[in-house]
């Protein structure tokens, strides 16, 4: 079974246990995976990488939405988004913890040749493939740049 017939018997499930924010949330991502299998060239297919992708960016802007409401003391809507995020982060892998993230970088660093700042870009480009889905973008970014300094 592949992510999206998974996420829509998912649906099927979160409607009959009446669970609104599931549903919500399953019902936002089978909308951009319809939205991809009808895109220009996709031959109405999506693989499983492309799906996981939108669920990533899906993740990433509910967080940063969450981010933005609790700026803004709307602790009820940050609760709302991360409740959503929580339903969504079910299909994505597991998470690297940081002590893991920063070994795997560390090898990723020696294996590059990296040596100062100045080479964050190749570290990032090798870092970024090799560690897709496993970490967040933002976090790998945080640890190459504390490791070259």
């Amino acid at each position: 079974m592949d992510l999206f017939e998974k996420v829509s018997e998912d649906i099927k499930n979160a409607m009959k246990a009446k669970d609104k924010v599931a549903l919500e949330s399953l019902r936002n991502i089978k909308k951009y995976f319809l939205e991809a299998k009808t895109a220009p060239g996709a031959n109405d297919e999506l693989s499983d990488d492309a799906a996981l992708k939108i669920i990533q960016k899906l993740v990433k802007q509910g967080k940063d939405a969450a981010e933005v409401y609790k700026s803004q003391n709307r602790d009820d809507l940050a609760d709302a988004e991360l409740a959503q995020v929580k339903v969504m982060e079910v299909y994505l892998p597991k998470q690297m913890t940081p002590e893991e993230l920063e070994a795997a970088l560390k090898e990723i660093i020696a294996q590059v040749g990296a040596e100062g700042p100045k080479d964050m870009g190749k570290v990032m480009g090798a870092a970024n493939k090799a560690l897709s889905g496993k970490a967040e973008g933002r976090a790998i970014s945080e640890v190459v740049k504390k490791l070259l300094n």
